[in-house]
């Protein structure tokens, strides 16, 4: 059975640092588990040149609900999927059956 992380951290591309001082993750972000050297996807940090944020979650950078996401550009999906992304979505429905 996968295993299901449920408090990764945040990996990105660039930063920004907002008014009051803070260093926030811009770009494209990842999921990234503490502790390790690579993505949910599989990227290592180093060659990808991304860099960690271990203060932001993984819930604060997504462009819908994210506190963290002003300069967000991209999530990446392979990491979404990783971290459940559709898990809250309702489940698929045939609307018009076939007789």
């Amino acid at each position: 059975m996968p295993k299901t992380l449920k408090n990764a951290a945040v990996a990105a591309s660039s930063s920004w640092t907002d008014p009051d001082g803070v260093r926030l993750p811009a770009g494209e972000v990842h999921a990234w588990e503490r502790g390790t050297n690579q993505t949910v996807c599989g990227l290592p940090l180093h060659r990808s040149a991304l860099g960690r944020f271990s203060h932001v979650t993984w819930a604060d950078v997504q462009p819908a609900t994210g506190r963290d996401a002003d300069e967000v550009a991209r999530v990446c999906p392979r990491c979404a999927a990783g971290m459940g992304a559709r898990r809250d979505e309702r489940p698929w429905t045939r609307t018009n059956p076939r007789p």
